[in-house]
């Protein structure tokens, strides 16, 4: 696993936007439609995502894994997902809680091999 961002569901993504971007200084890296945004965070090659389609959810980290279905597969039993493997733009995604209910999220590229 390698950490990629740090996802902050968020109600207005416009708002938020300005906020990080323009109150905070961060820069845009990339968009997904209206409804996600990643912004460098100085000193990181970890980013900040902000999205509005998983309003109520919490935020958490984005780790990277060689595939989500594998992962999937391989810890169904003894972990607790919240949202089974679903495809993006760039690949297969998923959100698991730990021990403690914290959101942790999986994704790969296997869509830009």
């Amino acid at each position: 696993m390698k950490l990629l961002f740090i996802d902050y569901p968020v109600e207005n993504l416009k708002e938020s936007l300005a906020f990080y971007r323009d109150v905070l200084g961060f820069e845009e890296a990339w968009r997904e439609g209206d409804h996600t945004v990643a912004l460098k965070m100085p000193g990181s090659e970890v980013q900040l995502m902000l999205e509005n389609d998983e309003v109520g959810l919490t935020p958490g980290a984005v780790f990277l894994v060689d595939s989500v279905d594998q992962y999937f597969e391989d810890n169904k039993d003894t972990i607790k997902f919240i949202k089974e493997p679903i495809d993006i733009p760039p690949g297969r995604y998923a959100i698991f809680q730990d021990n403690s209910g914290n959101l942790i999220r999986i994704l790969d590229f296997s869509k830009e091999k």
